[in-house]
């Protein structure tokens, strides 16, 4: 099995709410979003670990966790087995060469009023990766690198569509040499056919670099043809890790198998008519007790709101947290 290069071992997460002044005066407690619930998670060397879940599981919070923009309230994050959070002054600059993030928004992310040369030339500088007198050649090589004109150098974001403003995002990244590249949502907000030509291009880059990839998406199209390995999430948990193919073809867990359940088929005859889960997606500010998934699960017995389960082997290399001994639903093909 290939080392963990990454990995969140019993990670949480809380953003406090605002107490209001009605709250103060009746002495309500403090209230607080968890966002992140005792997650584990390892991420292999050379591998794509996509990571999957409906909106609000805790996706984008754990992929800022990896790359310490977000400072964990429990748990850790380790780089090499180093727990970033104990790095400072050089070693900190290090790990933030080394383990990169790619945003969301790809026109958010870059600064307006610098042009494309001078967001690449100050990464450049800032982390000293070529002499100064190499650093225009240097832009000429990432802009190629990642598909875009020799003259986009001297153009600022603006000028550029979505798709190719991801293109600097990834230029960006690439331009410090890191080993891990994280991509939040990566291509979510571009039109389909840019989305294509960005994930083959990521893809193309990894093998061509030897990269680390964490994959955020929503997308299960996206994840199933990008991925090594994909992690399921929920409300805050990782509820089931496999290969890509086996979780697709022999989910172990409910929601795994809700949200195959509810993804869009373009072939009437496999489209499901069951609902993918009952009931509303439980508020992050107060979760249920014991499994998170139990309110809305089909399968749900006493022991699943008494007792959180945790993830246990499924076979080789899967991993699921469901109190049933050995699940095995219905396909979702």
């Amino acid at each position: 099995m290939t080392e963990a290069i990454l990995t969140a071992e019993g990670v949480s997460k809380d953003f406090p709410l605002p107490r209001s002044l009605s709250d103060r005066l009746a002495g309500r407690p403090a209230r607080a979003v968890h966002a992140l619930s005792g997650v584990t998670l390892e991420v292999r060397r050379g591998e794509t670990l996509g990571i999957v879940g409906e909106s609000g599981c805790g996706k984008s919070t754990l992929a800022r966790c990896l790359v310490r923009l977000h400072e964990v309230d429990g748990g850790r994050v380790t780089y090499g087995g180093t727990d970033v959070a104990t790095l400072t002054g050089a070693e900190r600059r290090a790990f933030n060469r080394r383990v990169q993030m790619i945003f969301q928004d790809p026109y958010g992310s870059l600064n307006p009023r610098m042009t494309v040369r001078q967001i690449l030339a100050e990464a450049l500088s800032v982390h000293r990766m070529v002499p100064t007198a190499r650093i225009p050649d240097r832009i000429a090589e990432l802009l190629a690198l990642v598909r875009l004109p020799s003259d986009a150098a001297d153009r600022h974001p603006h000028a550029f569509s979505g798709g190719q403003r991801q293109r600097i995002g990834i230029a960006r990244a690439l331009s410090v040499e890191p080993e891990v590249l994280v991509a939040d949502e990566l291509v979510s907000a571009l039109d389909v056919s840019v989305q294509a030509q960005v994930v083959n291009l990521l893809l193309e880059l990894q093998e061509r670099l030897r990269l680390t990839v964490v994959f955020v998406a929503h997308d299960l199209r996206l994840v199933r043809h990008i991925s090594h390995r994909v992690a399921v999430m929920y409300l805050g948990k990782v509820v089931e890790v496999a290969p890509t193919a086996t979780l697709f073809d022999d989910p172990r867990h409910p929601y795994t198998q809700a949200l195959l359940h509810a993804a869009p088929s373009l072939d009437p005859g496999s489209r499901s008519r069951r609902a993918a889960a009952r009931g509303e997606l439980p508020s992050p500010i107060a979760p249920p007790p014991g499994c998170p998934f139990n309110t809305r699960c089909p399968h749900a017995f006493d022991r699943c709101p008494a007792e959180v389960p945790f993830l246990t082997s499924r076979g080789p290399d899967h991993v699921a947290a469901c109190h049933l001994a050995a699940p095995r639903f219905e396909s979702a093909r």
